[in-house]
């Protein structure tokens, strides 16, 4: 198959991946074709963890960090982890590099939260609305447009995706200057401060042992190094092929995640267009903000 001025290799385009919805593999590479214009800039220079899914969201999967093999198109950096353990993570920065991780089964596109050269530093903080119990998804709605509040109080662009399946992620840009510790303290006490302005552990709670979570988790951890979430624009694991798909504002207070599907997304492109269009060039620094939120500044 060419992509740009690329051969990739492509096998088995008709195995079904999605059987309750018909999605073919070759469905799903279509699709990361068509989106790829949206979607690359959320993978640029991220290491890329890999979740391969051989026969489609039904079969078994398994994780792989370590690129295999590849073409010169695919790109590398080498991580070293505290453990000592280190390995050599793929870099996806074009659509034939895209295209190439989806023939070996990597339905998601799972990124860390920073990017080459500065993969210490991450560029964006997350904060992560995970519902504790069935039913909770009117909560979500109406704590992200706190988070918003928040967010906008400290002059942070904030940009609300859904996460594909049952949360959904605010990110706000940063520029990547301090370290992973540093961005989750400051993640941390946002989120504590969001918790006390709802003011009801049924709707919201920073609770970190999940035994003890009534409402919806307000998420800060997730801003540590190694974490991944599935990045603006990638197709989750369930049955219904659905998508992470970034929203308007205006959009938050009645959305649906059901209705955005590997099916449904290029019609919401050409009607909506990319709602993150622009977001890396909005970075803030957050050395200045620690004060605001009752936090030392970092050394």
């Amino acid at each position: 198959m060419r992509v740009g001025r690329h051969e990739v290799p492509f096998s088995n385009p008709d195995k079904l991946y999605f059987p309750q919805v018909g999605l073919t593999k070759g469905d799903l590479v279509a699709y990361y074709l068509d989106v790829a214009d949206c979607a690359l800039p959320h993978l640029r220079r991220r290491p890329f963890h890999m979740v391969r899914y051989p026969h489609g969201v039904e079969g078994d999967f398994f994780h792989q960090k370590r690129v295999p093999a590849h073409p010169d198109y695919v790109g590398e950096q080498f991580v070293q982890f505290p453990s000592g353990h280190s390995t050599v993570f793929a870099l996806i920065d074009n659509a034939a590099a895209l295209a190439w991780v989806i023939n070996l089964g990597c339905i998601e596109l799972h990124t860390w939260h920073s990017r080459v050269p500065r993969i210490e530093e991450p560029d964006y903080l997350l904060i992560d609305l995970d519902p504790s119990r069935d039913g909770q998804w009117p909560y979500v709605r109406q704590i992200a447009l706190v988070v918003r509040e928040v967010m906008e109080e400290l002059r942070l662009a904030a940009y609300p995706k859904t996460s594909g399946a049952t949360g959904l992620h605010i990110l706000a840009p940063i520029k990547p200057e301090l370290p992973y510790p540093d961005v989750r303290r400051f993640a941390k006490a946002l989120a504590q401060e969001v918790e006390r302005r709802i003011g009801d552990q049924e709707v919201a709670t920073t609770t970190w042992r999940v035994a003890d979570r009534r409402g919806v988790f307000v998420d800060f951890g997730q801003n540590s190094r190694d974490k991944t979430i599935a990045c603006a624009y990638s197709v989750r694991p369930v049955p219904d092929a659905r998508v992470s798909a970034p929203l308007l504002w205006e959009e938050v207070a009645d959305v649906d995640p059901a209705v955005f599907t590997v099916q449904t997304m290029r019609d919401r492109i050409a009607k909506v267009g990319d709602p993150t269009a622009g977001m890396w060039r909005r970075r803030r620094s957050l050395r200045p903000l620690f004060p605001r939120l009752g936090l030392d500044a970092p050394g």
